[in-house]
């Protein structure tokens, strides 16, 4: 009998009511437990855990573990009882300050609830990395979010519960709102939400009058990244019901458009000039700035984002631009704290964050009357631009006019380090396997940024110079002896199959056939894999430096930070890291759309070292806007790409060697295998859960690999044969399958 007794109490708790996954969660973070202490205690996996607080697709817990977890969760649920909400708002006493809903009062209603997360607030110190976050108080979970939020009643002097992961207020008491707000109107109100759930009664009637009142009275702005830097200006994000209010249109015209401004005639653009605020040459565009010449050291700035005008690029923001305003506030706040607060799109951004963190000048010891002057900050870039080397410039540049108009440079006139872009046919071998499995590079371009020695200042050119792989630089050399059948891989020569490897000089992985330009790295790979190089000519930077590792440390910092948000940690194991992986977007969207803005930032900045002409009736042979700019250095730009496409070289190289398997395809930094089965464990060389020393490694630091997508080799031979290309870059198309038209390198 006593068996049909344990039989029934263990079927009653596999039953066990649970709580919702928001209050499941809400009770493990108010007493303090991490994913990690809860998983030890129920001998569960830390990503078991974390799919039972999955908001989206929120997993059950079963068997014993269902009733440990049960009773887990109704002590908790006895020490922190759900908040219930109020009937009404409470009033509170207003002191020090304008009298309420006057200018610069706060607003603000009983919020629902704030899921207990860590919110990060930048504490800004003259170090280039970042400094760390504080913590949020816990609060209870938030509802599904609404396309609009309601009208709630506005109390001066208090504030709202914060969204998940929203960062409060700066600590500077300059900036105690933080760095931006959300400007929206609400029941003829206009309302500011800041970052922290603050928001503020905004009674500006114009844009003179918002600018005004955000430089007095807002207390918005970040404090400067870096010891010479400069604080950063307050960004007030328009929604399309504040453009309305303030006269300016919901969307821009095709004309206006293509110019990247609203007209100059426009009525708004007039006020501010009547008012004696100027406008920067970019005009009233998607990403406006608005000042007044700096009195002394005192800036007087104010950035507008406009999403309607496009602002936010759905590549890189996704649907952020469509938030109620609460909620982009979140999304930008958590951006701005981590990275810095935006300065236009990402790209400008991410080569805004390099001259924060290095700016081009700094104040001179007191001299002999006691005054500080102006002078060059070492290890930046400094104020005045520098020209590149002729191999390095691009087509079309002024160092190039005297060049026959249709004259094609080829590899001995012109640098072209260029991430891959490689695929071969498989092999019969390979095609007897199952799947084809692809791997990504977690942050690979800012890992390929992270500790590389660039040039600083001009040039210098040499000719027949001795190779020195610590000097930044541009080579002229003949690589074409290297053998990839026979290569050193650490101190010892290993024998591979050279022709089913791409070759590490070119994007293409064609081996070169004579003389051509490369990037230092490039060429000290060269002589790691075991062979001699003898340049003919270089174009050397003998002042040099490691210049962008704080911009690395700060965007890793920003991805690591919110991918454990998201439940990603940092120290997973291989198969829990693989599962944490797997819909960690849907855990939090809007935390998602940081990570992609994050890493469009790497891209984006990267990128902008060598912008090219953005119309403006340019022709070739003429300078255009981005070459006055000091940041307009293609050599750094193809050094970190240099770097980037050596380093996973290196991992494929370290993994045929050991391993005998071969990558069938390269897009930039997804690489694609064969394997038998659809994870990459079935391929990954780990051993009593150890990877290859050198080779791959699975986690979300920047440098490591995730899990890119599976495909059947069925799949890939028949979209192969279907656009008659035994080359089909596989790896453009594994993440899920789908081949819209023939692959042509674009």
């Amino acid at each position: 009998m006593s068996e049909l007794f344990d039989a029934v109490d263990a079927l009653v708790a596999s039953r066990s009511p649970l709580p919702s996954a928001e209050e499941r969660k809400r009770l493990r973070t108010a007493h303090g437990l991490t994913l990690d202490e809860v998983a030890a205690a129920l001998q569960v996996r830390r990503a078991t855990v974390s799919g039972w607080e999955s908001t989206k697709k929120p997993t059950e817990p079963r068997g014993p573990e269902r009733e440990a977890y049960a009773r887990l969760l109704r002590q908790l649920a006895e020490l922190y009882p759900a908040r219930e909400e109020p009937a009404a708002p409470v009033p509170t006493t207003f002191t020090g300050g304008p009298a309420p809903q006057e200018a610069g009062t706060l607003s603000t209603g009983q919020a629902p609830e704030a899921a207990a997360m860590t919110a990060h607030e930048n504490t800004q110190t003259p170090a280039p990395a970042p400094a760390p976050v504080a913590a949020a108080p816990a609060a209870t979970p938030r509802p599904a979010r609404t396309t609009r939020p309601s009208s709630t009643p506005r109390r001066p002097g208090a504030r709202k519960a914060a969204p998940a992961g929203t960062p409060a207020g700066g600590t500077d008491p300059r900036f105690e709102n933080g760095p931006l707000a959300v400007v929206d109107v609400e029941d003829g109100q206009v309302l500011a939400y800041c970052t922290g759930g603050l928001v503020l009664d905004v009674p500006a009637k114009s844009i003179p009058a918002l600018v005004d009142w955000t430089l007095r009275e807002a207390k918005l702005g970040q404090p400067k990244l870096s010891g010479p830097g400069k604080d950063a200006d307050p960004l007030l994000v328009l929604t399309q019901a504040a453009l309305e209010r303030y006269g300016l249109p919901a969307t821009l015209t095709e004309e206006e458009r293509l110019a990247g401004r609203l007209r100059e005639g426009h009525k708004v653009i007039k006020q501010l000039i009547r008012a004696e605020w100027k406008l920067t040459k970019r005009g009233f565009g998607p990403w406006a700035r608005i000042y007044r010449p700096a009195q002394g050291s005192e800036r007087a700035c104010v950035q507008l984002c406009i999403p309607s005008w496009h602002a936010l690029d759905t590549r890189h923001w996704g649907e952020a631009g469509q938030l109620p305003p609460a909620e982009l506030a979140r999304v930008l706040g958590v951006y701005a704290s981590r990275v810095m607060t935006p300065r236009g799109s990402t790209a400008v951004t991410g080569l805004e964050l390099m001259t924060a963190l290095h700016p081009a000048t700094r104040a001179s010891e007191p001299d002999a009357d006691g005054k500080r002057h102006s002078e060059h900050n070492p290890g930046s870039l400094g104020k005045d631009p520098v020209d590149c080397a002729p191999c390095e410039a691009p087509d079309g540049h002024p160092l190039l006019k005297d060049l026959p108009r249709f004259h094609v440079r080829g590899p001995a006139e012109k640098l072209f380090e260029e991430a891959y872009d490689w695929a071969r046919p498989m092999t019969d071998a390979e095609c007897t396997l199952r799947h084809l499995v692809g791997i990504d590079v977690n942050m690979a371009f800012a890992a390929g940024a992270n500790g590389l020695p660039v040039g600083l200042g001009a040039p210098t050119h040499v000719t027949n110079p001795a190779f020195d792989p610590k000097l930044p630089g541009s080579w002229l050399v003949d690589l074409s002896h290297v053998d990839l059948s026979k290569v050193k891989v650490g101190k010892e020569w290993v024998d591979l199959d050279g022709s089913l490897l791409p070759g590490p000089f070119t994007p293409k992985g064609d081996r070169p056939e004579g003389p051509a330009w490369y990037a230092t790295p490039t060429v000290a790979y060269a002589v790691e894999l075991g062979y001699e190089v003898r340049p003919v000519e270089a174009w050397v930077r003998r002042e040099n430096g490691r210049y962008l590792d704080g911009w690395y440390n700060r965007l890793r910092d920003a991805y690591l930070a919110t991918m454990a948000d998201l439940g990603v940690d940092a120290n997973l194991a291989p198969a829990d890291f693989l599962a944490a992986m797997d819909g960690y977007k849907e855990r939090d969207p809007e935390l998602a759309i940081v990570v992609s803005a994050i890493k469009a930032t790497v891209k984006g900045g990267l990128g902008k070292l060598r912008e090219r002409p953005r119309g403006e009736g340019w022709r070739p042979g003429e300078p255009w806007r981005a070459l006055s700019r000091p940041t307009w250095r293609p050599d750094i730009r193809a050094a970190v790409i240099s770097r980037t496409r050596i380093n996973l070289h290196r991992k494929i190289v370290k993994h045929a060697a050991f391993t005998g398997q071969y990558p069938v395809a390269i897009l930039s930094d997804c690489v694609v295998y064969t394997a038998n089965g659809p994870s990459p464990l079935d391929f990954l060389p780990y051993r009593d859960g150890k990877p290859l020393p050198g080779g791959f490694k699975l986690g979300i630091n920047p440098g490591l690999v995730k899990h890119e997508g599976t495909q059947t080799v069925l799949w890939g031979e028949e979209v192969r044969e279907r656009f008659n290309a035994p080359e089909l870059n596989l790896a453009r198309y594994i993440k899920d399958g789908t081949v819209t038209d023939v692959d042509n390198g674009e």
